[in-house]
């Protein structure tokens, strides 16, 4: 296997635009500016793809033939409506097909290239469109290139993935697809679905018969902060992991969970999102040989948070990790200000937050984070063989 990073790239990646509307593809083209300007896409260990799009049999081990005939009819048609499309959340437009289907194509890339030895870890910050259904799009997703790549690492002879999901909202469309598969765990570390979008992703949630234990969900009450976060992170996701033993980890990397999103209300710095990163990475280099495919997903911070937070893990999955103090490059801020010149341009690459947390205990005075800990270990913990009230577990 090689030790090297594929990162999968092109610019045509940027045509997934929804026009006026918070998934804007500038969040996807500041980060790849400050990556290249820090020069973590010039490290030896990188190696740049391109993607070709995701063919009709690809695209059908997840979605309905009907479904895609809808989507390419809608862009050519800009009043079409049906099968969630046409909607404020996901309006229809020129050439909706094309690339969308680009963007399922490179996260398949950045699958095969693992699975197949060529890479170590993979990174396409592009994807992560997680809401996507078989049969219609959801919440600002048209075809759901996470699924699709598992899917792609299942035909290709991947008998375990582990799917874990950090972006503010549920992952509840690739949830969907494998929720009766027992290859494939999903985790889903989230806002509780009783205030956001898409209302699903209960602890109770927990797979459909024969793959009882395969779907994991840990819904954080509003407000939850950096060290709640990695308290939850911390007390599920590593001894799920360990004991599922998947050959290979997929992750959606989401940036909206950040306390500066304006689409939801999770309380998370950059810093934190770093050291979720980094605990991912480790993971994989523990359970999973290394491998691992990492996606992006929401962040309507759009210069704020989502460039800084993806630049970080793109350099998580290089090699070494960025010094959080490093100095963004004034070239990216005048690309910054120009593309948004409302937007406020961080000068650094962290928020100066403190990122050590408490671990979980189960004794004591619970507060609501610890409660959903609590939840969800009971919920899930026992059909792994784990004592949920075990914090060694």
């Amino acid at each position: 296997m090689s030790d090297g990073t594929v990162v999968v790239w092109d610019e045509a990646l940027l045509a997934y635009d929804l026009g006026e509307h918070p998934l804007d593809p500038v969040r996807v083209e500041l980060t790849l500016a400050l990556a290249r300007e820090l020069g973590v896409l010039d490290r030896s260990t990188v190696r740049m793809v391109t993607p070709t799009p995701a063919d009709d049999a690809t695209l059908t081990r997840v979605h309905r033939p009907d479904y895609l005939a809808a989507v390419r009819a809608a862009g050519t048609d800009p009043f079409f409506t049906g099968h969630g499309l046409g909607t404020a959340d996901n309006p229809v437009f020129v050439g909706m097909h094309d690339s969308s289907a680009l963007i399922a194509g490179a996260s398949v890339a950045a699958a095969e290239a693992v699975w197949r030895g060529e890479a170590r870890r993979a990174v396409n910050v592009a994807g992560g469109l997680h809401h996507a259904m078989p049969d219609r799009a959801s919440g600002f997703c048209v075809y759901n290139d996470p699924a699709v790549a598992i899917a792609r690492l299942l035909d290709l002879g991947a008998e375990r993935v582990a799917y874990v999901d950090v972006d503010v909202h549920h992952g509840d469309g690739v949830q969907q697809v494998f929720y009766d598969d027992p290859r494939v765990l999903t985790v889903s570390l989230h806002e509780t679905p009783l205030a956001l979008f898409p209302g699903t992703g209960f602890p109770d949630e927990t797979g459909g018969p024969g793959a009882e234990g395969s779907a994991v969900n840990l819904p954080l009450p509003p407000g939850t902060g950096d060290a709640g976060w990695l308290r939850a992170f911390h007390a599920t996701v590593p001894s799920l992991i360990r004991a599922f033993r998947p050959q290979i980890l997929v992750s959606q990397c989401g940036a909206d969970a950040h306390r500066l999103d304006p689409l939801a209300d999770l309380r998370l710095s950059v810093d934190c999102q770093r050291a979720g990163y980094l605990a991912l990475r480790a993971l994989a280099d523990e359970v999973c040989d290394g491998r691992w495919v990492a996606t992006g997903g929401g962040g309507y911070a759009l210069v704020e948070v989502v460039p800084r937070a993806w630049t970080h893990l793109l350099a998580v999955a290089t090699g070494e990790p960025l010094d959080p103090a490093t100095l963004t490059p004034p070239g990216w801020r005048a690309l910054a200000k120009e593309r948004r010149p409302d937007r406020n341009v961080p000068l650094r690459m962290t928020d100066q937050a403190d990122v050590t947390y408490q671990p979980w205990q189960p004794s004591g005075e619970p507060d609501a984070v610890d409660r959903a800990i609590a939840a969800t270990r009971k919920a899930v913990f026992p059909m792994h063989g784990l004592d949920p009230h075990d914090p060694r577990d």
